[in-house]
């Protein structure tokens, strides 16, 4: 599968990088999404039209128009109002427009986030910007770094050129850089993932290793027969469109493992045994589906609509749940009983109701959530983290509570009536 990086037709800034896939058709979506434009046409830097998909090279750079045809780059008047002040800064002339967005600022009074640094990683020179190392990952080695909090800097030394100095592999650090800027992991086919997966756990990006961590074990399983390979996001969407809303959907025992099902509507669809290891699910609905027993390990599901799922015995260990939504208002509770969520983020999650008997929790992540008349008998809490968390009227009779952090809980009188149910 190749990439390539997109910009709008005549502009060389705000690029995307996107994936080709199976058609132009295809191709033309996605940069219609990417660049929110009604994308019909693509052309090389040099101008000339691309009417067929085998024409396009890795990491090609295509510039995507409305129907119009092909604007050179260095055309002034399509420049938005912020770079036409910045050239006239500079000394530039531009044509005159009025002022519509922030300018940048050109005297030494912008925002700390936005300087630029030069890291010299293993002998390589990288240049970023501040923003890029704290924003995402804030509670990483690099951020801390360059942390705006004095109290968490860790000092690094510098080269002659004023770099700051990481002794670490150039090769491996590459991809992590990308991730921080966009959030997306390319790699290059030649490029180890077990190699950026030690220096994503060296700089402590935390929500990069599960993802190398599912890469590296796909790896190490024996290759798959062609007919047992994932099913891909555009063979869920056409069984969506192709089954009439009265019908029954199965995707039981399917293997789906990694596939990009975010914000698709998956209400009452059976998943029962399915591989879902890796997938990206944030912002899906998955209200009253049946998950019994499926694999979402390391999955992605954050802001997932849970209502009334039936979800007994299935493997969640190191799945991001953040800001999950469990509690129907028709009062139909979530089924976790048995679930594996060992390392998983819950954080923020409206989990009222929910059924987590002999659940296992153990170093989850469970801050602020509500957790309201939940079951959680029996369940393994060891090391868990629900600070701020609501557990008022919950059943905690027999849970494995060492460790468990419960600071900062909303009153005594919750905490109290919590460990007397």
């Amino acid at each position: 599968m190749k990439r390539v990086i997109i910009f709008r037709n005549g502009t060389k800034f705000d690029g995307k990088v996107i994936l080709v896939t199976h058609s132009l058709e295809d191709l033309l979506k996605d940069a219609s999404i990417k660049l929110n434009i009604s994308a019909k046409k693509i052309f090389t830097p040099q101008g000339g039209e691309i009417d067929d998909i085998k024409l396009i090279r890795d990491d090609d750079i295509l510039y995507v128009s409305s129907g119009e045809p092909f604007l050179p780059v260095s055309d002034q008047s399509l420049m938005t109002p912020t770079h036409q002040q910045y050239q006239r800064n500079r000394g530039v002339n531009c044509p005159s427009t009025p002022l519509l967005l922030p300018l940048p600022s050109t005297s030494g009074s912008h925002s700390a986030s936005s300087e630029w640094i030069s890291l010299n990683v293993g002998g390589k020179i990288f240049c970023t910007t501040k923003q890029t190392l704290i924003s995402k990952e804030p509670n990483s080695m690099l951020s801390r770094m360059f942390s705006n909090d004095t109290s968490l800097i860790q000092p690094s030394p510098r080269d002659s050129t004023g770099a700051y100095l990481i002794d670490r592999s150039p090769i491996y650090f590459e991809p992590i850089l990308g991730y921080l800027r966009h959030g997306q992991l390319i790699l290059d086919k030649n490029v180890n993932p077990q190699g950026i997966l030690e220096e994503a756990k060296f700089y402590g990006i935390a929500s990069l290793i599960p993802i190398l961590e599912a890469m590296v074990a796909s790896e190490d399983d024996p290759a798959p027969d062609v007919n047992s390979l994932p099913l891909t996001r555009r063979d869920v969407i056409n069984a969506l469109i192709s089954t009439s809303f009265n019908s029954e959907l199965r995707f039981q025992g399917v293997n789906l493992a990694g596939a990009d099902l975010s914000k698709l509507d998956l209400r009452h669809i059976n998943f029962k045994f399915a591989n879902l290891r890796g997938a990206g699910l944030q912002g899906a609905n998955l209200s009253y589906c049946c998950l019994e027993r499926c694999d979402l390990s390391a999955s992605n599901m954050e802001g997932v609509i849970l209502f009334g799922v039936k979800m007994v015995c299935a493997n969640l260990e190191r799945a991001s749940l953040r800001a999950a939504h469990m509690e129907d208002p028709l009062g139909k509770r979530t089924n976790m009983e048995g679930v594996n969520l060992k390392g998983a983020i819950l954080e923020g999650s409206s989990m009222a109701g929910v059924n987590l008997r002999v659940a296992t929790l153990k170093n989850a992540n469970l801050k602020n959530c509500d957790l309201r008349g939940a079951c959680l008998a029996g369940a393994d809490l060891e090391n868990c983290d629900l600070s701020c968390s609501d557990l008022h009227e919950a059943n905690l009779r027999g849970a494995n509570l060492k460790g468990a952090a419960f600071e900062l809980m909303p009153t005594a009188l919750h905490m109290s009536q919590t460990l007397c149910n």
